[in-house]
């Protein structure tokens, strides 16, 4: 099978132009609060390459001749030329951080749900909301948004929430992180990937934080003028979070996401394929064959991969982490 790819600018398929020219293809498909990234870099040997106006729109699609896979819109952002020999590199993030999502607002929510929140920082950003019903539908007592952007507020929310909070191809996603399921809660098919389709790995286990028996939370109890405490887990070693939060039920789901990110944080897995798989995106669940058997026994979940196309082929890093119970 012979490596291929698309490429669509502001609507117009420039392949034909740039076939040839290709030096590295390169796309970073992140689960988390970073947005995806596309970085290209073609031969301009004779001058003849036009640089793309600023924001340009990147369709991209990357696989085999024949077999192509849609991987997503992209906007550009950084560009350089450089020389001898002359290349121009081209930058491109899933989402424009330099438009509504970057301003700084104040505002005040109260007695509204998680899925309130969210919504509005779609419909202002004119992003689609993709979000986990169980967690749009969490009651929020009260929170503040004061000289802050709504990016920022987004990954605060994820953070305090346990989920993935992200912006792709125009739309916002809101999920539990780590659970291998899409953001409406469908579970995603999980593939296999055995010793032989790698050229190399990296497996990692570390007992940092695992002497923890939970988490807990400060929260400011403003009937009795007191400071309480929540616990996750286990009280008798918690891991204590320094931020205070405003009522009981915020920091129960702040102490519920740092647990679950604390049973997760155990092992690491990296895997380079030797063939590029453009159908494998993060939280997709992973099976690991012929490997030791303390990693082919752990349920894997994707949290980072990355497609790189140039003069060597296709080749496809995948970064994993133990996968969350659902």
């Amino acid at each position: 099978m012979k490596p291929d790819y698309r490429l669509v600018v502001n609507g117009q398929n420039i392949t034909p132009k740039v076939n040839g020219r290709l030096i590295s293809l390169t796309l970073t498909d992140e689960r988390g609060e970073k947005s995806d990234q596309l970085d290209i870099t073609l031969s301009d040997h004779d001058g003849t390459l036009a640089i793309p106006p600023r924001n340009a729109s990147i369709g991209v699609w990357i696989g085999y001749q024949g077999a192509l896979t849609y991987k997503g819109s992209y906007t550009l952002d950084e560009v350089v030329h450089a020389g001898t020999p002359d290349t121009l590199t081209l930058r491109a993030r899933s989402a424009d951080f330099k438009g509504p999502l970057k301003h700084k607002r104040q505002q005040s929510w109260h007695g509204v749900t998680l899925g309130d929140i969210l919504n509005t920082i779609a419909g202002r950003s004119e992003l689609t909301p993709v979000i986990n019903q169980a967690l749009a539908a969490t009651a929020i007592t009260h929170i503040d948004q004061t000289n802050e952007s709504d990016l920022n507020l987004l990954t605060r929310l994820g953070q305090q929430y346990g989920a993935l909070a992200t912006i792709k191809d125009g739309r916002l996603l809101f999920a539990p992180a780590g659970t291998g399921s899409t953001a409406s809660g469908t579970a995603i098919p999980a593939v296999t990937i055995t010793r032989q389709d790698g050229d190399s790995h990296s497996y990692q286990l570390t007992d940092r934080d695992h002497d923890y028996t939970g988490v807990q939370c400060h929260w400011h109890n403003t009937a009795t003028g007191t400071q309480e405490t929540v616990t996750a887990g286990d009280a008798s070693n918690p891991k204590v979070l320094r931020h205070s939060y405003p009522n009981h039920d915020d920091a129960a789901a702040a102490a519920s996401a740092h647990w679950r990110t604390l049973n997760r944080a155990g092992a690491k897995l990296s895997l380079t394929l030797a063939e590029g798989r453009p159908d494998l995106y993060p939280e997709t669940p992973v099976q690991t064959l012929g490997f030791k058997a303390e990693i082919d026994e752990t349920q894997w979940v994707l949290e980072r991969v990355v497609h790189e196309l140039g003069d060597s082929g296709y080749t496809t890093r995948l970064e994993m982490e133990v996968k969350r119970p659902t």
